[in-house]
């Protein structure tokens, strides 16, 4: 299947089924009113939906014209949201810049940090700031969001309770970040509002690109209509989704409805440690990632960070070129 949540008068929108092509959509009720819902009940109620979908999907249900312009994240708000750090080369780029190490723990226990969840913004909303000097950087990513998780569940069990797959813009506040990691207390004022892309899937429409409890398609970024990544969702991605959900599940219980995030998407190439587009490689999700090969290669950055009006698209497309999650598309606005 494939969702969407429509804004209206509520904080969790209206449910919508959205056919494979994302060109028609029809609501979900009256199986499910909202996302969290279909959730709650996904096994009283998703066979209903699937059958919705597929007659959406064959024109036996009449459907109306998908607007995505129209759509918040698909869970406008969730229990839980957890972003791993799953790409260790992202990780490693990170602290070579600044001369440390990569921990040998990195490498079999996940990063991992509790984020926001109580304000998505919607795939074609401004992403506000108060300030360009915070260093706004986007992230994009994909994410997983869960049924019901209970406390120790192992990585076999965890994979089964993957119900939807989405594409994440996880924007980071760059300039906050040291400063509050410095404390030893984790990310907050440095993690904005994260939005999603409009649709989310089941594992099923994915095909053959879904194993392993992973995406193995490109995920493409774009800033200010250029080509800026296109890193290979599957490759180096050290932790699966499986992984990072049993770890999520250690010492607590997950509500259905929990977001995982993989991180930023983040691919070592020919060179030691990645390549732009222009030099032939596959490029990067993140500014951040850029300036730290600047920062390694040269003593310094040179890329700066996003400004008032700049603007990011992120999507994901199948074999035959088609997008498959719809994409997110946003410009920085300074709050005045």
């Amino acid at each position: 299947m494939k969702l969407a949540t429509y804004k209206n008068t509520t904080r969790d929108g209206r449910l919508m089924l959205v056919s494979r092509d994302l060109k028609l959509t029809c609501p979900a009720a009256p199986v499910a009113g909202t996302m969290q819902e279909l959730l709650d009940n996904w096994d009283e109620l998703a066979p209903a939906l699937q059958q919705r979908y597929q007659a959406l999907c064959s024109g036996d249900l009449m459907g109306e014209k998908f607007n995505p312009l129209k759509c918040h994240s698909p869970l406008p708000r969730a229990y839980h949201w957890a972003d791993g750090s799953a790409y260790v080369n992202h990780v490693e780029l990170v602290r070579r810049a600044r001369g440390a190490e990569v921990p040998e723990s990195f490498w079999h226990d996940p990063l991992m940090y509790q984020g926001g969840s109580d304000d998505f913004i919607g795939p074609y909303d401004d992403i506000e700031a108060p300030d360009e000097t915070l260093g706004i950087d986007f992230e994009a990513e994909v994410a997983v969001v869960t049924a019901d998780v209970p406390m120790g569940t192992t990585t076999t069990q965890a994979a089964e309770q993957i119900r939807l797959v989405m594409l994440v813009n996880d924007v980071s506040l760059r300039g906050l970040i040291p400063g509050e990691l410095a404390k030893g207390f984790g990310f907050y004022q440095s993690k904005p509002a994260s939005s999603f892309a409009p649709v989310a899937v089941t594992p099923d429409e994915l095909g053959g690109s879904w194993s392993d409890a992973k995406v193995h398609l490109p995920l493409f970024t774009h800033f200010n209509n250029e080509l800026f990544g296109k890193p290979e969702a599957g490759v180096d991605m050290t932790f699966n989704f499986a992984q990072l959900i049993a770890h999520a599940a250690r010492t607590r219980n997950l509500s259905a409805g929990t977001i995982i995030g993989s991180g930023t998407v983040s691919n070592k190439q020919g060179t030691e440690h990645g390549s732009a587009i222009v030099h032939g490689g596959v490029g990067y999700s993140c500014i951040a990632e850029v300036r730290m090969i600047e920062t390694i290669r040269d003593g310094q950055p040179a890329t700066a960070f996003m400004h008032d009006g700049d603007r990011v698209r992120i999507e994901m497309l199948d074999a035959d070129g088609a997008s498959i999650f719809g994409a997110i598309d946003q410009r920085v606005k300074i709050k005045k």
